[in-house]
């Protein structure tokens, strides 16, 4: 142990483990993984945290200084712009809970779901489609494709629907 440091100190170190990851996943040092999923081709920037139960699709790209708690799953194709901030504990007792998982609450993020930089996603479940606006702060479920922004996070635009893919003749 470094003698400089007082004894009383607890040094814990960031890095990856348990985790699985896909193929051609992309990581950018330094990150704090642990005990999550991380799909096929998947790109994660510095100073990111995904903790312990996290899915996250394939071909999701988390930016820089994003915090994935437990309970969440993010589907494929998705953006997480820089600074965005998953919350699990919604202080529901008038306080944090203290580690009573309990009291926590999971999120659900669909697929092809792009949340812009420092949004705030609280426990919701976010249906396929959405376009979260930077600074967002969503606290209820988004059960219809379409822009969201503000605080609370509000409809303030549709989007057209993607055509469907047609069958092979």
């Amino acid at each position: 142990m470094d003698k400089s440091l007082p004894s009383r100190l607890t040094l814990l170190e960031i890095g990856i483990k348990d985790v699985s990851l896909g193929s051609d996943v992309k990581l950018v040092q330094p990150v704090n993984l642990y005990g999550c999923e991380i799909g096929d081709q998947c790109f994660v920037g510095p100073f990111v945290e995904i903790q312990r139960g996290v899915r996250i699709g394939a071909r999701t790209k988390v930016q820089s200084h994003t915090f994935v708690c437990e309970l969440v799953t993010i589907g494929d194709d998705c953006f997480i712009g820089h600074g965005v901030m998953f919350i699990n504990d919604s202080f529901s007792t008038g306080g944090p809970a203290q580690g009573r998982r309990e009291l926590w609450a999971s999120t659900r993020i669909g697929n092809r779901v792009s949340i812009g930089s420092n949004a705030t996603i609280m426990p919701v479940t976010v249906c396929a489609g959405v376009v979260i606006g930077a600074g967002a702060v969503v606290t209820k479920d988004i059960l219809e494709p379409g822009v969201y922004a503000g605080n609370p996070a509000r409809r303030i635009k549709a989007l057209p629907q993607a055509p469907l893919a047609s069958s092979p003749d």
